[in-house]
């Protein structure tokens, strides 16, 4: 009988073993911190003392989370799909088109990954301002959505150049338009790599905290990152309320990803293959 288990085989497993520790010890060390009382003033990592759910009522009532949360349902959205709609009509063009501008184009949306998002905060201020958007959660929406779409552009246009051409040449021969090929065809075809945008892009702009710290600070429209920094003030910080503020605000995604793992696997799977 062959021995399948080597040192190879060790190494990884250890690997993954520490790999899965520091995943799970902050996050009980979160957990653990939002559920002890006030009172309660043992280790992070130590069961013990009083435990009670004060803390997430004085976070929900006192930070206002309720308001912040829809807000922050309603950016994030509304700039995936954004994202989405742009990013797939764009990658479909310069996926299909191979002329030189094509390819060029290409570039300038790469451009967008190696420039920070800080160099563009005067201008994108001013642009805001002069139009009449600033404190409005529709200038966080187009923000947020301007800064996914060049990774977007670059998963989906990886995707369709790896993706055969035989579906649409064969629509085309039917006589089916651009439009109806880019609907019926390919748009079922990318859906790996959309679902793939959509989970990163998503995770980016429900954590963002410089851009709606920008736009919305002080108008009572903030997302929940915004909210949650409340708590933390010059000379004192209401930690505990903090850390159920934030197992608050990570709930919706880890329910997202448990409900949706099959396919967010898929996505993955799919959509980075090219």
């Amino acid at each position: 009988m062959i021995n399948r288990y080597t040192g190879r085989t060790f190494v990884l497993e250890v690997t993954l073993w520490i790999a899965a520790a520091a995943f799970v010890v902050p996050l009980f060390a979160l957990v653990n911190l939002a559920l002890k009382a006030p009172r309660n003033s043992t280790g992070a990592l130590t069961i013990e003392g009083e435990y009670s759910l004060e803390n997430f009522a004085r976070a929900w009532v006192d930070g206002k989370l309720g308001p912040a949360l829809v807000n922050s349902i309603v950016v994030l959205v509304a700039s995936v799909l954004i994202v989405l709609l742009v990013a797939s009509l764009a990658s479909y063009m310069l996926a299909r088109i191979t002329a030189g501008w094509s390819r060029g184009l290409f570039y300038v949306f790469m451009l967008g990954l190696v420039i920070p998002l800080q160099l563009g905060v005067l201008p994108l201020f001013i642009s805001m301002r002069d139009i009449g958007l600033n404190g409005s959660i529709l200038a966080v929406i187009l923000v947020g959505a301007g800064h996914s779409i060049p990774f977007a552009v670059f998963v989906i246009t990886m995707f369709l150049r790896e993706s055969p051409l035989d579906f649409e040449d064969a629509a085309a021969l039917d006589g089916c338009g651009p439009i109806r090929i880019f609907w019926y065809i390919v748009v079922p075809l990318m859906r790996p790599a959309l679902g793939t945008v959509a989970i990163l892009a998503g995770i980016s702009i429900w954590n963002s905290f410089f851009v709606p710290l920008l736009f919305l600070s002080g108008t009572g429209n903030e997302t929940l990152p915004v909210r949650i920094s409340g708590f933390v003030r010059t000379y004192t910080a209401d930690w505990p309320a903090v850390f159920a503020a934030l197992v608050i605000s990570a709930a919706p995604i880890l329910v997202a990803y448990f409900a949706l793992q099959k396919y967010i696997i898929q996505g993955f799977a799919g959509g980075l293959k090219g």
